[in-house]
């Protein structure tokens, strides 16, 4: 059976969802020769707030193959809070599952390295939860919708709860992030004395 590539141009309010600096960023760290993918790396981790958290995932899959897995694990993780509370303010409740291809295609290398660390697992889930809470979201939040059922059958509607409640919805994610972590670090077999 040949697979064929359908391409679904987006219509009504997701026409106007802007990831093209997300695209090229994704593009320059995982398609670009090494040079191109040290320097897009070096940028989005000087502009972070600009960056959709795919990019963020991405970027994390440079920094193990440079050997910095620790700063990986911050970047995934602070992509993953991200894209969460994306997922947590779009309107359609399939988008979310960006979240998890996001956790299938990146979190395993990462997720192997933080996990061997408890203590510095969890510094790094904090430490990535409240850089989230102090740096802007510059990026189109609306990228998550283009990942949901509703881009495919046109459904109407604004793609994100309104505005007003971002703020509450934010505090929620991030709460539900910790204790996510919490549970995880619970689960793990801990050694016989």
């Amino acid at each position: 059976m040949t697979q064929k590539t359908v391409i679904v141009e987006p219509t009504g309010e997701y026409a106007d969802v802007d990831t093209r600096l997300a695209l090229d960023a994704i593009a320059g760290l995982l398609d670009g020769d090494a040079d191109v993918r040290r320097r897009t790396a070096a940028l989005v981790e000087l502009e972070p707030a600009r960056f959709a958290p795919p990019v963020l995932c991405a970027l994390s899959e440079v920094l193990l193959d440079q050997g910095r897995p620790a700063d990986a694990a911050f970047w995934f993780y602070a992509g993953q809070v991200r894209a969460r509370f994306d997922a947590n303010r779009c309107t359609d409740p399939s988008a979310g599952a960006a979240v998890g291809a996001l956790t299938e295609r990146f979190g395993g290398p990462v997720n192997r390295f933080a996990f061997t660390d408890t203590a510095r697992l969890r510094r790094t889930v904090v430490r990535a939860v409240l850089w989230d809470r102090a740096t802007p979201h510059e990026y189109d939040h609306r990228w998550i919708a283009l990942h949901g059922m509703g881009a495919f059958t046109g459904a109407g509607g604004p793609l994100a709860i309104p505005a007003a409640e971002w703020e509450r919805t934010a505090r929620r994610t991030r709460a539900e992030y910790l204790r996510g972590l919490r549970e995880a670090l619970r689960s793990i077999p801990r050694p016989r004395s």
